[in-house]
């Protein structure tokens, strides 16, 4: 049996219990618990992890030399493109009937109504997100900046917005892994990196902030793979293909497995190959214990979407301490 949840099958003529019988509590059904879980407030993080990685790695190689007024300016912004993620894909995800049913009662759209205003408020966000972006684009004085985010935030849009719709198709995790990783963890690598005024010439994207920018991508990711397995039933009534659709919950456990062996042996290579310093190695190797408890979690209980809804704050917090211990070596490493 699984820890927590009844699998004996009963004996002929005993009564069948209608609920499952569980030490985990529930997802929250109180309206307050809701309107919380509506927030979603540790996703930010993901907002947060490429900005901190990206400004360590930039203070390694600047000797300290960053500048900290502009990074608080990317920081605002991005905290409100996430918005814009968090609020529209309730709003386009009422379009399609995904959420209805109480398959997502923590929706945005179901908890207030009116996809409509949602969208705008949505898309608000989104241009007030942009515009302090691109202010830190050319303060920075480098148009890559401005050309990676706006090829992360199309990333975003595709993954969810219509007509487009790629996270039907199954293929939101690559895209995640681009936007977080190699697009913003880079973008604000150079944000931080450049001076106060513009140069002629614009400094280069080390190998050691793409080192990094790819271990960031790989522990978002695992969020976004973690946040199916239990919405797996109603998205396949959707007709939402995610990866666990695609695959079965089994499966994808299996390839969140070997995702998360991969982030980790990618750090120890590029310490080894003396891209990142060893600090590094060490760092990753203290967020082991929390990548094990998430990867154990989540092939228990693949299964039991009562169960693993947990997975995702899992995940969550294995990804902040990557985005924290990884900044820390490279800032003192």
């Amino acid at each position: 049996s699984r820890a927590g949840v009844a699998r004996r099958a009963p004996r002929a003529g005993a009564t069948v219990a209608t609920a499952p019988v569980s030490a985990d509590a529930p997802e929250p059904r109180t309206r307050g618990e809701l309107i919380w879980a509506a927030v979603k407030l540790p996703i930010y993080s993901v907002a947060l992890a490429p900005i901190c990685v990206g400004s360590a790695a930039a203070y390694a190689a600047t000797g300290g030399a960053v500048d900290g007024g502009r990074i608080a300016g990317v920081v605002a912004s991005s905290v409100a493109v996430i918005a814009w993620l968090n609020l529209s894909n309730d709003g386009h995800d009422a379009d399609t009937g995904v959420d209805a049913g109480g398959a997502k009662p923590e929706s945005v759209v179901n908890l207030f109504g009116g996809a409509s205003t949602v969208l705008r408020v949505a898309y608000a966000l989104l241009a007030l997100g942009c515009a302090g972006l691109l202010r830190a684009a050319v303060s920075a004085g480098d148009a890559r900046i401005a050309m990676l985010l706006a090829a992360a935030i199309a990333c975003g849009y595709v993954y969810q917005c219509p007509p487009f719709r790629w996270s039907y198709k199954g293929v939101g995790e690559p895209l995640c892994f681009a936007a977080f990783g190699p697009l913003a963890t880079s973008a604000f690598y150079l944000c931080a990196v450049a001076g106060h005024e513009p140069t002629l010439v614009l400094p280069p994207v080390t190998a050691a902030a793409g080192a990094a920018a790819a271990m960031v991508g790989m522990t978002t990711t695992a969020i976004l793979l973690c946040s199916h397995f239990h919405q797996r039933d109603g998205d396949m009534a959707a007709g939402k293909k995610s990866p666990v659709v695609r695959l079965g919950t089994a499966t994808a456990a299996d390839v969140l497995t070997s995702g998360t062996l991969l982030a980790h042996s990618v750090a120890v290579g590029a310490c080894a190959a003396g891209v990142l310093p060893w600090a590094a190695a060490a760092a990753v190797a203290a967020c082991a214990p929390l990548a094990f408890n998430m990867v154990r979690f989540v092939r228990r209980h693949h299964d039991v979407p009562e169960v693993v809804f947990r997975a995702k704050f899992l995940a969550v917090r294995w990804h902040v301490a990557m985005a924290v211990c990884l900044s820390l070596a490279l800032a003192l490493g």
